[in-house]
């Protein structure tokens, strides 16, 4: 059998980790989301600027929070965060929250596709070109499958290309804007909200949650392979705070002086077309790469099947459905938001509160009773309950409720040694001779 560079079933050995720098790119590569573009315009056209800021930095202490934390538990272990389901939703159970999070990511993966692929569509019709959407589709698909198929490797190089030129041509063009609009900052300053588009502090910070809780989940897949929990957490809350904040940024100033939510469009706006497409390119690239690769990952651990073939279906399948998920799935995706952060809750009460005292106990219980019934109630919560955040509501009840029934329904044994690393079982003598002979050894 072939080796699993990707381990996709067992933890990350010593040997493989990799240093801040390189698990730096990843997971800012990973924060340059556009649809999180989107937020920043609606957050750019409902606060002003002071409010615009204090959402963004208390939204990305929440998520920072969330996602550091995952990391911590991440590299302590070098298991996926479907190899920690294990621990707490047991073996089979852990199918739930795999699927939860394959079929979000390769909804994101179709939804991002076509994001590239409808503006280069627009940009070659204004030259006077007509091109079926299909081909960039198709072209686009298969570009960020290439990363995700061989793994960690491939998707550091894109993100050491891809980080610079997004940060770049997004500086570039902020800067643009107030060289071309010389009252830019007054603007910006004495904007007032007005109508249906202003919003409240809390659901300001409510968009920022959610605009990548259900991303910031999947953190474990890439920082296992850091070489240390310092490494894993600072390289996790940094990108975060940069790569979100940035995202949010361009969203607000794009919407607000050129009425388009998206970096790409803002730099075909001021006359700047090829750099435009190769900004959207690469900054959808960074974040479908990583969504096919942990949808891999999940499929992996619900069939046993190496990953690097389950992605070649997660991008089959995230192709051929992605005009339709960009029409429609953005409000199933925000439904499938909720189902996920109890999953992160009750991954880091097993971890801090349950195994506390032995973190690295891998045992896999027999049944994921708890864990299930945590995660159906925090579900449930931060679906039907309106006060506070919805995201933050289900993963307090998940948490608290994941600890309550492992007591309720007994812990788990003293700790055992992982399953992947246990020697394998040496087979008595069959007979009085074989035994004599291992005595004499």
């Amino acid at each position: 059998m072939a080796e699993d560079h990707d381990y996709s079933q067992s933890n990350v050995p010593q040997e493989q980790r990799r240093g801040f720098w390189a698990m730096f790119v990843v997971m800012l590569g990973f924060t340059f989301f556009s649809a999180s573009m989107w937020t920043g315009t609606t957050l750019g056209n409902g606060l002003t600027v002071s409010k615009f800021f204090l959402a963004v930095l208390l939204g990305n202490l929440i998520l920072g929070a969330y996602t550091s934390a995952l990391a911590y538990m991440a590299s302590s272990t070098g298991l996926s965060v479907h190899l920690l389901a294990r621990r707490s939703f047991g073996k089979r159970g852990s199918a739930l929250p795999s699927a939860i999070l394959a079929i979000t990511q390769i909804g994101w993966f179709g939804v991002g596709v076509a994001m590239c692929a409808f503006p280069i569509v627009t940009y070659l019709k204004e030259k006077g070109i007509e091109c079926n959407i299909w081909i960039p589709v198709i072209i686009s698909g298969i570009l960020f499958t290439t990363s995700a198929y061989f793994g960690i490797k491939a998707l550091t190089i894109v993100s050491l290309v891809a980080v610079p030129a997004i940060a770049i041509g997004g500086g570039f063009s902020a800067l643009k804007v107030f060289c071309d609009n010389p009252d830019a900052w007054n603007t910006l300053k004495n904007f007032t909200p007005a109508g249906e588009s202003a919003l409240t502090l809390s659901a300001a910070v409510a968009l920022t949650i959610g605009s990548f809780i259900s991303g910031g989940t999947c953190t474990p897949d890439f920082v296992r392979f850091a070489k240390d929990r310092r490494i894993a957490v600072s390289t996790t809350a940094i990108a975060f705070f940069i790569g979100n904040s940035l995202m949010f940024l361009f969203g607000a100033v794009g919407g607000m002086f050129y009425k388009t939510n998206d970096i790409s469009n803002v730099l075909v706006a001021q006359g700047l077309l090829i750099p435009g497409i190769i900004v959207l390119t690469f900054n959808i690239w960074t974040t479908n790469d990583n969504a096919l690769y942990t949808s891999g990952l999940g499929l992996a651990n619900i069939t046993g099947f190496p990953k690097k073939y389950l992605v070649l279906i997660c991008d089959t399948l995230g192709t051929i459905f992605a005009v339709t998920l960009y029409n429609n799935f953005c409000g199933y995706l925000n439904i499938l938001n909720t189902f996920i952060p109890p999953v992160g809750a009750v991954l880091m009460a097993d971890f801090f509160v349950v195994r506390r005292k032995n973190i690295k106990n891998n045992e896999v219980p027999g049944n994921g009773k708890p864990a299930i019934l945590a995660w159906a109630i925090g579900t449930l919560v931060a679906n039907f309950v309106q006060y506070g955040f919805k995201a933050i509501n289900g993963m307090i009840v998940a948490f608290i409720f994941y600890v309550y029934f492992v007591k309720l329904f007994g812990g788990l044994k003293e700790a055992e040694a992982p399953a992947e690393e246990a020697p394998a079982e040496v087979p008595h003598p069959t007979n009085e001779e074989e035994a004599r002979k291992e005595e004499v050894k």
